[in-house]
């Protein structure tokens, strides 16, 4: 369909990219105490990716919440995408999503049709998953906003958590790195149509088949890449655990066009809150400073990052490579010996 006005220059920041930062995030919760519930598993003082609260013996509910501001001119694949980054707390988790709630807002003006197709591409995306949508909110606004709150189920014995790494595990993820860079690049018209295809296949591209792949193996910790970027998460999930990273940067997947920009300068604002948070605890060491600004890069609807036991981690590796965009492995976990959570390599 024809569109009067692209999607992307209603908004400020686009995708993941407006999340608040990491540092600034955990200041403004840190004086709010969670009261004490032992059927809650995981709440918001974990700064994992979702909350966790058991049913039974062998149920417990996931939830989460995600939206953001338009990533794509194009409605329909803006809903696909807003609905795919907010499934994949829940894959995270080690969870199956299973209800699913619109949250929007819209200008008064924008388009009946504009808005249907939005709707439509997330309710397209949610049934993939084998979900359902139920209902939502909607509100006016001057700039267009969509996500979706969504309530998965797991078993409370294999809930996936970001702080259940182990010192020896192998560190393995699921999808290339570089989808801010490219986005804040298609702003001002400076990146291929080939690569912007790239990007919006990998953001449309849903956790399911990582998350049905991984919960056969001994995963101990797993988080997904998204706003805070791979350091930024990694950085979480080496505190919440007490471990230290080490992270082989030449075993990961960069998007060459991304890294091409990131030498120009081309980077987007989240990016910096990204670096602000997590480089007092990375060692940089001599990695190209284009190649760190990739790995701070806020990704939307990114991939998996998983902590593995050593003896499973090749086999789920093979495994990954036949169903995921870019089974990788980057890395290992390590005990802390105090200073620096990450190493990169």
């Amino acid at each position: 369909m024809e569109q009067d006005v692209k999607l992307t220059k209603l908004a400020k920041c686009a995708g993941c990219g407006a999340k608040v930062g990491a540092g600034v995030l955990a200041q403004l919760l840190e004086d709010i105490k969670v009261h004490h519930d032992p059927k809650l598993l995981v709440g918001f003082d974990k700064s994992d990716d979702a909350s966790v609260y058991q049913l039974s013996e062998d149920l417990a509910l996931v939830q989460t919440v995600d939206f953001f501001p338009p990533i794509a001119d194009d409605p329909y694949l803006f809903g696909q995408i807003a609905a795919t980054n907010a499934l994949s707390d829940v894959y995270a988790m080690g969870g199956e999503p299973k209800l699913c709630l619109n949250i929007m807002a819209i200008p008064a003006d924008m388009q009946k049709e504009a808005v249907h197709q939005l709707l439509k591409g997330g309710y397209d995306k949610v049934y993939e998953a084998g979900a359902l949508i139920t209902g939502g909110h909607s509100i006016l606004d001057e700039e267009p906003k969509y996500g979706l709150a969504v309530t998965g189920f797991v078993h409370p014995d294999r809930v996936l958590t970001n702080s259940g790494a182990k010192p020896g595990d192998v560190l393995l993820l699921t999808k290339p790195l570089g989808i801010g860079v490219l986005t804040t690049a298609a702003r001002a018209d400076m990146v291929s149509d080939e690569s912007m295809e790239l990007a919006y296949r990998l953001m449309t591209t849903l956790n399911r088949t990582a998350r049905d792949a991984m919960v056969k193996y001994r995963v101990h910790a797993c988080t997904d890449v998204t706003g805070f970027g791979l350091l930024g998460h990694a950085f979480e999930m080496a505190q919440g655990s007490d471990v230290e990273l080490e992270i082989a940067v030449d075993g990961i997947d960069f998007i060459p066009e991304a890294l091409e920009l990131a030498r120009m300068g081309i980077l987007p604002e989240g990016m910096y809150r990204n670096r602000t948070f997590a480089e007092p605890g990375v060692d940089a060491g001599d990695t190209e400073l284009c190649k760190q600004d990739i790995l701070y890069d806020p990704q939307t609807a990114g991939g998996l990052l998983m902590a593995v036991d050593p003896a499973d981690a090749d086999t789920l590796l093979e495994e990954l490579k036949g169903c995921v965009p870019s089974a990788q492995c980057i890395g290992t976990v390590r005990e802390y010996q105090g200073g620096k959570r990450i190493f990169l390599r």
